[in-house]
């Protein structure tokens, strides 16, 4: 790979690595019992799409250091992109989404995969969450066996657990906030645990960590990559309820049926007078919720103005993070991408 940042060419390579490793792992799995088949379906279908943008963070981190493109480094990406494969399937396990990448999630697929099973349902659910329990142990298993030396791997094994326990941490939360009145530092508090820190800032120090980055390196990429994830899901959080989900692949009410403590409607909450808290109490948290008061939902928003607001938080970490890259010493191509990425992140469509 050249200096220039080619995000294309650099997914193709992510790609390769996670269809051939899965696939393999699939096959081992499913070679146990025939009846394993639909579960390892799912194993690949859980990596099948994506950015990389958590693999391209940790390939930059180790980059900026002034370490080489290596077949190996790629792999040990890639097992970030394994992460997250395993904290989506639990998250749309969790929030009971029928929808991700415009197909039905794990849970659903693996309903229609055992419709003769008693308690088909909840099968499907106790199989979707042992499909995200594994998915987690061959990210571990693929950056173990990436190909880089043990002594640069053992320098990286303590983010591991860092990261295993914040992200755990910020899925407790979530869970534990759902339905609770809105707070918008509380919801900035389970962005930050949920999706920010292993999104960004935990990929760029792993990628430091092998190779060999230093203190103030690895400060600078907490500084850099805290805001950004912050500012990846608040537009996340946008996309959800007022994106076209012919983009984003997901089904744009979830948030409000399940009443779900996102940034979004703390904000709305936060510059609601009586009348418009009434209204919305009527609408959060409904599961059969319909078009017409999705519809109810997203103009209360847009008339307190909450859209722009959480547009302002996103610009104001972007300009945060790109201020932090700045002030950092690191080879020019790094800095490029970083910034290319910081925008990849917080300025999309889907």
């Amino acid at each position: 790979m050249t200096d220039r940042w080619d995000p294309a060419a650099f997914k193709i390579r992510v790609d390769e690595v996670l269809r051939r490793f899965v696939a393999q792992e699939a096959d081992l799995f499913s070679a146990i019992d025939p009846l394993l088949g639909p579960v390892a379906e799912q194993l690949e279908a859980a990596v099948a799409d994506g950015k990389r943008l958590r693999a391209a963070f940790c390939y930059w981190g180790w980059r900026a250091v002034g370490q080489p493109d290596s077949d190996a480094l790629v792999r040990a990406a890639a097992s970030m992109e394994l992460v997250h494969a395993a904290a989506v399937v639990h998250d749309d396990l969790i929030d009971d989404s029928p929808l991700r990448h415009g197909r039905p999630t794990a849970h659903i697929a693996l309903r229609t995969a055992v419709p003769a099973h008693p308690g088909a349902d909840g099968t499907a659910r106790s199989l979707a969450m042992l499909v995200g329990d594994l998915l987690m142990s061959l990210a571990g298993q693929l950056f173990a066996t990436c190909g880089l030396p043990a002594a640069y791997l053992a320098r990286a094994r303590p983010l591991w657990s860092l990261l295993a326990r914040e992200l755990i941490a910020g899925e407790c939360l979530e869970i534990l906030r759902t339905g609770t009145g809105p707070d918008t530092t509380a919801s900035l508090k389970v962005i930050r645990y949920k999706t920010a820190k292993y999104t960004v800032e935990q990929p760029l120090l792993i990628g430091g960590a092998l190779a060999g980055a230093g203190e103030r390196l690895r400060e600078g990429y907490s500084a850099y990559g805290l805001p950004l994830g912050e500012a990846f899901q608040l537009r996340d959080d946008l996309l959800g309820l007022f994106g076209e989900p012919k983009r984003t692949g997901k089904a744009n009410a979830d948030d409000v049926r399940g009443h779900r403590p996102t940034a979004l409607l703390a904000e709305t909450w936060r510059l609601a007078r009586h009348d418009d808290r009434e209204r919305l109490g009527t609408l959060l948290g409904r599961r059969d919720l319909g078009a017409e008061g999705l519809d109810a939902v997203r103009e209360v928003m847009r008339r307190l103005g909450a859209p722009d607001r959480i547009e302002d938080m996103i610009g104001a970490r972007v300009a945060e993070a790109l201020d932090a890259l700045h002030g950092l010493h690191m080879p020019a191509p790094a800095a490029g991408a970083l910034t290319a990425l910081a925008h990849s992140a917080a300025v999309r469509l889907s």
